[in-house]
């Protein structure tokens, strides 16, 4: 089997005695998830993102060049919550940190929460989501992923960091053989990448045809299926679930 096959595969099914044992696929599927919900946001809230913080900082910037199109307070306020969901997620890890298991479960507790309480703020409104709701919605939502992005910060799954993908598509080319480097893992960054794609196709499709609340339904089921293999993933006693001592 060639490498990018094999790197993909052990992925998607990972042997439970690696060192990330079940992560990975469950990082894929909230990959996924960050590409629905920052379909929702671009493209219903007015350009801004609740994942990609990068992309916020970068239309403020405009906004303050005064640039057609952009809401410095949408960035802004995407940012602050954001953080304060980076900061409720970090409590929950640093709560947990023991077992990756439990700090998963944790942390999507509460992204699932939000997500979901978006998605019931969407059904009683009803589209087009503009003023208190339309910040409503980016606040629950940039909530829910910035506790997603604090625990897979800490559960530190190589190339799986479900919400940046520079460094993912960066390494598929700098770390390669071609460039003089060991190995460039490009299944799983491939998958990454991928996974992101999927995610955003299909909220911009289901968005673009008429279907506004279907990204955030399918988001909120995704997360279920997360969280239930979580609260059974955070029974194991495996050597997957001992933290990552960073250097």
């Amino acid at each position: 089997m060639p490498v990018v096959l094999r790197e993909a595969w052990t992925t998607l099914v990972p042997d439970m005695n690696d060192r990330h044992g079940p992560l990975p696929p469950l990082m894929l599927a909230l990959t996924v998830v960050t590409g629905l919900v920052d379909a929702v946001s671009y493209l219903q809230l007015g350009r801004v993102f609740v994942a990609n913080m990068t992309g916020n900082v970068v239309f403020s910037g405009f906004a303050f060049a005064g640039a057609p199109g952009f809401s410095l307070a949408a960035s802004l306020v995407a940012l602050a919550a954001f953080g304060a969901g980076a900061l409720t997620g970090g409590l929950l890890v640093h709560h947990s940190h023991a077992h990756r298991g439990r700090m998963l479960l944790h942390a999507l507790c509460v992204e699932t929460v939000c997500v979901l309480a978006a998605l019931v703020v969407t059904l009683i409104s009803g589209s087009p989501y503009d003023g208190g709701v339309r910040f409503a919605l980016i606040v629950l939502l940039a909530l829910g992923l910035g506790a997603q992005n604090a625990v897979s910060r800490s559960l530190a799954v190589p190339d799986l960091t479900t919400t940046v993908l520079t460094l993912t598509i960066t390494g598929i080319a700098s770390d390669g053989r071609l460039a003089g480097g060991g190995g460039s893992r490009a299944g799983r960054r491939i998958l990454s990448a991928a996974a992101m794609l999927a995610g955003a196709l299909v909220g911009a499709v289901a968005v673009l045809h008429g279907h506004p609340v279907l990204p955030l339904v399918l988001a909120v089921a995704i997360l279920a299926v997360v969280c239930l293999a979580a609260s059974v993933l955070a029974r194991d006693d495996g050597p997957w679930t001992r933290p990552v001592v960073k250097k």
